[in-house]
């Protein structure tokens, strides 16, 4: 997996910094997790194939998170795309993109498909034969979702000297990949793990961008590899959050260490900080792999 953040701040785009949008590639995959302002400017420039944008997921109807959309389709529209464009999102986000749609006159020359949401539970909204994505309910002051990307396990690999070393026919190669145990030409069965060697294990993203402090995601979210948990707030404001419903860093790291996660990705920063370089300090007190998104930093999970 490669994270891409292409923004990553609070509120209103500023000309240094970018709203929420960031970009996962899972092997031959590539979703947009979230929508703000500028994103099309920085998908050209982190030079990212529109072409290859098939899943879109959008956490909330908040502009921060979904203001760049309707731009987004209508350029791919003009890019005269014909590959469906499957979006993710809360119930009314269709409604929204159609509206732009309808009063530009510019409906999309390709199927445009909505999947939206309205289950407070953790469902599963996308499954294939190389990732699953299911939804992280999340506590906002508007419906909210984080989204749970996990790989799926691969078969063994075969190891080329041990199946040579038995000398097993390459006849055998495709049922051995897929589990079988070789035999050898004197009909010894040599056992499967010993001819094949273990696949990587299958990584897993979470993304939980705008929710106050909730335990509740715990049991969706342990042992991820990484955690993207939104951290508008140093500790010093915390009275905010119960208004905002949103967390500080201190949080977000509290949350990463009950969850047992590999790694800390912070974000959504309030833009009232000189620096990001606070909120990694205020998290490390508390979790010891923290890292700070910023716009156009890249991430291998």
């Amino acid at each position: 997996m490669k994270l891409t953040i292409l923004g990553c701040y609070s509120a209103t785009p500023r000309t240094f910094t970018n709203p929420t949008s960031q970009v996962l590639e899972v092997k031959n995959h590539l979703f947009l997790i979230d929508c703000g302002e500028g994103t099309q400017v920085q998908l050209r420039k982190f030079k990212v194939k529109f072409s290859r944008i098939n899943h879109i997921f959008i956490s909330h109807l908040h502009g921060d998170h979904f203001f760049g959309l309707p731009g987004l389709v209508s350029t791919f529209r003009l890019l005269g795309r014909e590959r469906e464009l499957h979006i993710y999102g809360p119930k009314g986000i269709k409604e929204a993109i159609t509206l732009f749609l309808k009063l530009g006159d510019s409906w999309t020359n390709f199927p445009l498909i909505f999947h939206e949401l309205k289950s407070k539970e953790s469902e599963l909204i996308f499954d294939d034969d190389v990732v699953s994505v299911s939804t992280i309910p999340l506590n906002h002051r508007v419906y909210t979702n984080g989204f749970l990307f996990k790989e799926k396990p691969v078969p063994r690999r075969l190891n080329i000297n041990a199946v040579d070393e038995f000398d097993i026919e390459t006849s055998q190669f495709k049922a051995i990949k897929n589990g079988a145990d070789g035999v050898q030409k004197n009909g010894t069965v040599v056992p499967n793990q010993k001819l094949t060697d273990a696949p990587p294990k299958p990584k897993s993203y979470a993304f939980c961008s705008d929710t106050m402090y909730n335990e509740a995601i715990l049991p969706l979210i342990t042992n991820a590899d990484t955690l993207y948990h939104e951290s508008t707030f140093l500790q010093s404001e915390e009275r905010l959050c119960e208004k905002t419903k949103h967390s500080t860093a201190r949080q977000a790291a509290k949350i990463a260490k009950k969850a047992q996660v590999g790694n800390l990705i912070l974000g959504h920063y309030s833009t009232r900080y000189k620096s990001i370089e606070s909120f990694r300090e205020e998290a490390l007190e508390v979790f010891p792999k923290v890292e700070l998104a910023d716009d156009g930093k890249t991430f291998e999970i």
